[in-house]
């Protein structure tokens, strides 16, 4: 509901707006933009619906945070927030999501399915004037804005984890597990100053991958980099391919931490060493904050 109420007076000009879930997110993002913070309340009927309360004053600018992991009640949640905030007399909301679900699937793969980027897509475009992101996980629609219209954007996590790697002293080599993440491993690679090699999936099922890696050259570690982590099969077989390589120290970077139950014990089984993931999901592997990406495409759009 793209529309304006009545500003109160003095009201701020902008102010985040954090669920509970994602407050110490909310903060971290308000002190790098100079403005306040202020938490988003629900309650939670009988029924499990939700009703959400927001703490005037809104801001003219109105930025939500939450982190959109075990999604189908947050996404409600959020679109009540936004409307509640337009109440309060914003002018213009703009949704920061770290992690912003339902975007795999973008086309019917088998009869009788939904395309869910299209539908959360044109909910989320109809309630905020913008929407943020860390490397949504699209394939054949290739930008956010084209999901939820020009006001979305996707942004690489790739400076972040290029100072990430940069920090670990001696220069290892970075491995992407399948060419769809040969355009995004070049990245980091170039950004890090560092050799970089991207490997062939192949998915044999839901459980099952192989991965065939290219000619290494001569390295004692190598970095695992991916932008999902969930079962960790695929980081696992990655891992066993550099082993048999030769490689002697793997570690893995991933920028949204979501690991099923199992998923870490499956990656350290493999021979993983560390895995460290940016903080887009709250995890105890957390170690690379997006905090600062978030706030400089921000100040970039500040009207």
């Amino acid at each position: 509901m793209k529309g304006q109420s009545r500003r109160p007076r003095h009201a701020p000009r902008a102010c985040v707006h954090a669920f509970e879930d994602s407050l110490r997110f909310g903060r971290q993002l308000a002190r790098r933009l100079g403005i306040g913070c202020s938490s988003i309340a629900c309650h939670r009927f009988p029924d499990a619906e939700s009703l959400v309360r927001i703490r005037p004053p809104a801001g003219a600018h109105a930025i939500v945070v939450r982190a959109l992991h075990d999604p189908n009640r947050k996404l409600v949640e959020v679109l009540l927030a936004a409307d509640a905030l337009r109440r309060a007399g914003a002018r213009r909301v703009t949704l920061v999501a770290p992690y912003l679900p339902y975007m795999r699937q973008d086309a019917v793969f088998a009869p009788g399915e939904a395309i869910s980027q299209r539908v959360i897509g044109a909910l989320l475009g109809h309630a905020c004037d913008a929407v943020l992101t860390i490397e949504a996980h699209l394939h054949r629609v290739t930008t956010l804005a084209a999901v939820v219209g020009r006001g979305g954007r996707s942004l690489s996590a790739a400076p972040a984890l290029a100072r990430w790697l940069q920090r670990g002293g001696s220069a290892p080599l970075v491995v992407g597990p399948d060419a769809e993440s040969a355009p995004w491993v070049g990245a980091i690679g170039r950004a890090a100053r560092v050799r970089w090699v991207v490997g062939r999936k192949h998915r044999l099922s839901d459980r099952r991958v192989h991965i065939e890696l290219p000619p290494l050259p001569a390295v004692r570690r190598a970095v695992i980099v991916d932008d999902i982590a969930s079962s960790g099969v695929t980081l696992a077989a990655a891992a066993r391919a550099l082993r048999r390589a030769g490689v002697a120290t793997v570690d893995a970077v991933v920028v949204h931490a979501i690991f099923a139950p199992g998923a870490l014990a499956r990656i350290r089984r493999a021979g993983i060493r560390h895995v460290v993931s940016c903080d887009t999901i709250p995890h105890p592997t957390n170690a690379i904050p997006v905090a600062p990406l978030l706030a400089a495409a921000l100040r970039a759009r500040r009207p």
